[in-house]
């Protein structure tokens, strides 16, 4: 059932990416981003009242997440602004390798030949992916957007791995904490800083930089994020769950973002990217038929 619910927040994931482009082209990163963090809080915002707080001992391990979170997503925004949908989608999805990496060291997951066989294909198509990126003029040693989305993928598995050891229950060695409880308050952290970093950063230097123009996609980042990750949590909560496994599904989102992406944004070198989409494909597959063994 926590396989079902993965491909869910992944299928919502492939919206929030495409919402996420969109709002970004030609638009300044920081206000888009606080934006988003202030929708998701009004949405949680209800449920916030009708979860433990917990006190202190449990808000601070959740404001560690809520500033790895924004740390991954103000790379990730950029890098996204910057670099065409059918590129970040890709390298997004090698996110996975980097959590099976922690999951195995930290928390003694291991997978069969099957799922390894989905690793080691997802690990290809990142290659095969800097391939396609020269066409464009995009050296991935080089280009600081490029290091951005790397600097937001290796962040977001960071993330994944924490959100294991908060979820895992006590006598498991995790922190035991209620999944709505963390999703509301992180993202009412995360407004607090975006709204100190628009303040601060952004308004006194606003004239000098990218200006802000409303867009509804704004809004349907946030909803479409919020949903996602409210799957997304509650599958962690869920027995047997694979950490490893359901991150890797997440990021099968890539099906979604470059369909939309290849229609709306007009984007070029489809056919080569296509097949390194192919290969995500086919990990996800690999990963379907070894979790399902």
């Amino acid at each position: 059932m926590w396989l079902a619910f993965a491909f869910l927040s992944a299928a919502l994931l492939g919206f929030y990416d495409v919402c996420k482009k969109h709002s970004l082209r030609g638009n300044a990163v920081i206000p888009v981003l606080f934006l988003n963090t202030l929708f998701c809080s009004v949405i949680f915002l209800p449920m916030a009242f009708q979860t433990p707080f917990g006190g202190w001992e449990m808000q601070r391990l959740i404001l560690l997440k809520a500033c790895i979170v924004l740390s991954s997503w103000l790379l990730g925004y950029i890098g996204m602004k910057h670099l065409p949908i059918t590129i970040v989608g890709p390298i997004n999805a090698t996110r996975p390798v980097m959590v099976l990496v922690g999951a195995l060291l930290i928390f003694g997951e291991r997978l069969n030949i099957w799922q390894w066989a989905g690793v080691v294909i997802a690990i290809l198509s990142f290659f095969l992916l800097s391939r396609s990126g020269r066409k464009e003029g995009i050296d991935f040693r080089h280009n600081r957007w490029i290091l951005c989305t790397v600097g937001a993928a290796l962040l977001g598995a960071v993330s994944g791995l924490y959100d294991k050891y908060l979820m895992a229950p006590v006598a498991e060695g995790g922190a035991g904490l209620p999944r709505l409880t963390v999703q509301c308050w992180y993202n009412f952290y995360q407004c607090v800083m975006m709204g100190a970093m628009l303040l601060l950063l952004w308004m006194p230097k606003r004239s000098e930089s990218t200006p802000f123009c409303w867009r509804w996609s704004i809004l349907l980042i946030s909803i479409f994020l919020s949903v996602a990750d409210y799957v997304y949590f509650y599958s962690l909560s869920l027995d047997g769950v694979l950490i490893s496994v359901v991150s890797m599904v997440r990021r099968s989102s890539v099906v979604v973002s470059f369909m939309l992406g290849a229609m709306l944004f007009s984007e070029k070198n489809l056919r080569s990217k296509a097949i390194d989409l192919v290969l995500v494909l086919l990990s996800m597959f690999l990963l379907w038929l070894g979790t399902s063994q």
